[in-house]
């Protein structure tokens, strides 16, 4: 079966086709953590999505250049810097490290690059793209000083969204919103300093000032993946207004389509509500393993349903995935301890072997629900045959491999990929400025690393479960 996705833009489930699978890898950006605070199981559920979907595309014979940023400037950053009387650098590190870390404990497959808005090299191509942009008449310089792009100039603008211009209303949340733009929807490409700023500003051709959110990505996934290219991935709140303006301004400069495929994340509701700390059921990573469960244990509970259905977590969700979890592991000692008696047997009408069906399902559009039910069919029919001694060895090995199979990706890119670019470019090994961030971002085999994992000690692809 072809792979197929849901691509937002014509709102249509489409076969992938990659721009150029014979010469270059399938080029993916995912958004990442504003570190403005530790990120929250709701955010961790669009990761693993996105570790889904990269593990798939490799299992299926894909080479994926994944790059996610960090945003590590704008108003919260700042806001939170302010507060906590520290420079906007040592504010943001602290949840560099803590993203890192649960990323870890959740065994989500680390990205190709993790470039932060702050470096200097991307902040001298936002600069660049909005350059380009006033000159082709799409930005502006309003009465601020800050730089807007022009919205009616891009008649594309809201296909993404499927958004009606004219709906759009003051958010009040914009100082002089309806004076210094020309229209009410034009979004910031650079804002001009102000006094709450403090010292985070760069000098610009326009004054001193900082990026608008929606120019950073724009920038640092085209001086990495080029301008073009064929996922972008997010939570679906990240589609107006964030990726509505990065096609404009990435298209604005370049005439060239931005976006093979958008792919986004429907949202995670804890008891049926929108999580919020006021409503006291807002969690971290570690506020679950607080409670005794383990990352492998919520990561299978954030990865159960199809990305694209609502997630509702609760607690008794979670001992559902401590009980799946224990029915795999159970399922997978049986068969080990089959295959290591080597008892075989004349084959039956009931011998069970291994099917596509778990990946078939996951190349329709990522259907982990579909994936996850073959998988426990297998478990329930494969049992009954072991308790009527009608599986031998050679069954229960294949049954073994197949499963081992989804995690071959994951260790060989442990492996090969080496040193990634976080931040500013340089590797953890170079300059050990993120501590336990960079000691995971950096894993490789060799000097100033940790060690691949060991073939003998996996996990499966999907479920996250010992193999």
């Amino acid at each position: 079966m072809a792979l197929r996705f849901f691509n937002t833009y014509p709102r249509e489930i489409e076969e992938f086709e990659p721009r150029d699978p014979s010469a270059h890898p399938v080029r993916m950006y995912t958004c990442g953590p504003t570190v403005y605070s530790r990120a929250h199981i709701g955010n961790f559920r669009a990761y693993i999505f996105e570790d889904l979907l990269q593990r798939h595309l490799e299992l299926r014979g894909n080479k994926v250049h994944r790059v996610m940023n960090i945003t590590d400037v704008e108003d919260k950053t700042i806001r939170g810097a302010r507060e906590a009387g520290i420079p906007l650098q040592e504010f943001t590190e602290q949840f560099k490290a803590a993203f890192f870390e649960d990323a870890h404990t959740l065994r989500i497959k680390r990205a190709d690059e993790y470039p932060a808005a702050t470096d200097q090299r991307y902040i001298d191509r936002m600069i660049e793209m909005i350059s380009a942009l006033i000159s082709k008449g799409l930005a502006y310089q309003a009465d601020d000083k800050s730089v807007y792009f022009r919205i009616n100039k891009f008649p594309d603008y809201g296909k993404l969204a499927h958004f009606d211009l004219t709906q759009l209303q003051s958010t009040g949340r914009v100082k002089h919103d309806e004076y210094d733009k020309e229209h009410i929807g034009d979004f910031a490409l650079w804002k001009a300093w102000d006094e709450a700023d403090g010292n985070v500003k760069w000098e610009s051709p326009w004054g001193p000032g900082r990026p608008g959110w929606h120019i950073e990505c724009s920038a640092m996934s085209m001086a990495l993946l080029g301008d073009q290219i064929d996922i972008h991935c997010g939570g679906v709140d990240n589609i107006f207004p964030h990726h509505e303006a990065e096609i404009a301004q990435s298209e604005g400069v370049t005439g060239k389509k931005f976006v093979s495929y958008w792919l986004h994340c429907a949202h995670l509701l804890v008891d049926g509500q929108k999580m919020a700390k006021s409503l006291g059921n807002f969690y971290t990573v570690p506020d679950v393993l607080a409670k005794g469960y383990t990352g492998r244990e919520l990561r299978y509970a954030l990865l159960r349903v199809h990305y694209r259905v609502p997630l509702n977590f609760t607690w008794e969700g979670m001992n559902e995935a401590r009980e799946s979890l224990t029915r795999i592991d159970e399922w997978l000692a049986r068969l080990r301890q089959i295959a290591k008696g080597g008892n075989v047997q004349r084959p039956t009408t009931n011998d069970q072997h291994p099917t596509t069906a778990f990946e078939d399902a996951l190349d329709d559009d990522l259907n982990i629900s579909a994936a996850l039910g073959f998988l426990f069919e297998s478990i329930r029919e494969t049992n009954r045959a072991m308790d009527q001694n009608e599986i031998d060895a050679a069954s229960a090995s294949a049954w073994l491999a197949w499963f081992r199979m989804s995690s071959h990706s994951w260790q060989k890119s442990a492996r090969t990929h080496g040193a990634k670019r976080i931040g500013n470019g340089a590797t953890n090994s170079a300059r050990g400025s993120l501590g336990s961030a960079g000691k995971y971002a950096t894993r490789k085999t060799g000097q100033n690393s940790r060690a691949a994992p060991d073939p003998r000690n996996t996990f499966c692809l999907y479920c996250s479960s010992n193999a």
